[in-house]
């Protein structure tokens, strides 16, 4: 579906007005779908794709997924965890799982941001080298 610059701008404007301090508020997004459900205005369905997709890649953005060999302990999860809040503020979700391909180390994935520490990922870098 062709999303037309008035769509995107809508959709860009409802998604601003769905932030509080920089957070999505999940009732406010329920309000304005419902709203424009409602209303029906001219190109909706383009709208509500184009929102659906900014709260796609937002939550993307807001989530973080951390890969380890063998589980973490508690000292070094927290670590972790606060060191990426700070670099990517408040109302980040962090899910670790344990991925004995790895090897070792961590690969941490943000949105689209990948840090690769892992014993996996420099042995394919080194193999790419030569």
């Amino acid at each position: 579906m062709r999303v037309t610059k008035q769509a995107r701008r809508t959709a860009k404007e409802l998604f601003r007005a769905c932030q509080i301090n920089g957070l999505l508020a999940e009732t406010r997004v329920r309000q304005v779908v419902s709203r424009i459900l409602e209303t029906k205005p001219r190109g909706y369905l383009a709208i509500l794709n184009y929102f659906q997709r900014l709260l796609k890649l937002d939550i993307e953005r807001r989530t973080a997924r951390i890969e380890s060999a063998t589980p973490m302990p508690a000292d070094a999860r927290t670590q972790v965890d606060v060191s990426l809040k700070r670099l990517y503020g408040d109302g980040l979700t962090i899910t670790h799982t344990v991925n004995p391909a790895i090897l070792g180390g961590l690969r941490v994935r943000v949105g689209s941001d990948i840090y690769d520490g892992s014993i996996q990922g420099r042995l394919e870098r080194l193999k790419e080298a030569f």
